[in-house]
């Protein structure tokens, strides 16, 4: 199994390169301010330009209104939006209608009944990306470096194409990708030297380990 791998908060032209030149198969571009891994749309715009043909640009959006997203989509044209607030099955399913988007959703895991009822997107998203919940003290809805209980992917029956986030390291995700046959994997903090600071080399050392998993 080849397993897909996403570098989420990407914000410089350095870092980009590097996930791209590890194997990246997507880059994730944040666009939620009160996050260390913000980008404006125009910065997301420009690094997603530079991305070669097969690797797509996630742009990530935190329960951002109808003009936000549409204007969003009009200045980065990403492959893929990833939702990760409180967007509902029906405003994931308008924005795909009339876009064209791929739509991500990030679902927050706190046991096997967060997957049951994940299956309420199932006719508006494109694939379900499961993270650990955000810490109770945390502003943000992911990208908190915290991980969940992996063994509760480990028999569920996919209803979706899914993914991994959540505390995954290059030290890590190896284990991950065994424990629940992940077909993606997404890192963000956990490739980091500083909050919103991505480190090239600990990039290199994810999709290395991702793919050799």
């Amino acid at each position: 199994m080849s397993v897909h791998i996403k570098i989420c908060g990407l914000s410089t032209s350095e870092t980009v390169a590097a996930a791209v030149a590890g194997g990246a198969s997507h880059v994730g571009f944040v666009h939620f301010e009160p996050s260390p891994r913000h980008v404006g749309l125009k910065q997301a715009a420009d690094l997603r330009e530079g991305l070669p043909a097969g690797v797509k640009a996630v742009l990530l959006l935190v329960n951002a209104g109808i003009e936000t997203t549409a204007h969003a989509i009009e200045v980065v044209r990403p492959d893929v939006i990833q939702f990760h607030g409180k967007e509902t099955p029906e405003w994931i399913a308008l924005v795909r209608e009339r876009t064209g988007v791929e739509t991500w959703r990030a679902i927050g895991v706190r046991g096997a009944e967060t997957l049951d009822k994940a299956s309420r997107y199932r006719d508006a998203a494109d694939r379900l990306l499961f993270d650990a919940p955000p810490p109770q003290a945390s502003a943000l809805p992911g990208g908190n470096g915290v991980g969940f209980d992996w063994t509760v992917l480990a028999h569920h029956d996919h209803v979706l194409p899914w993914g991994l986030a959540g505390g995954l390291t290059p030290d890590n995700v190896a284990a991950a990708i065994r424990a629940t046959g992940a077909p993606l994997v997404d890192a963000s903090s956990g490739l980091e030297s500083a909050p919103g600071v991505k480190d090239v080399d600990k990039i290199a050392a994810f999709c290395q380990a991702a793919r050799s998993a």
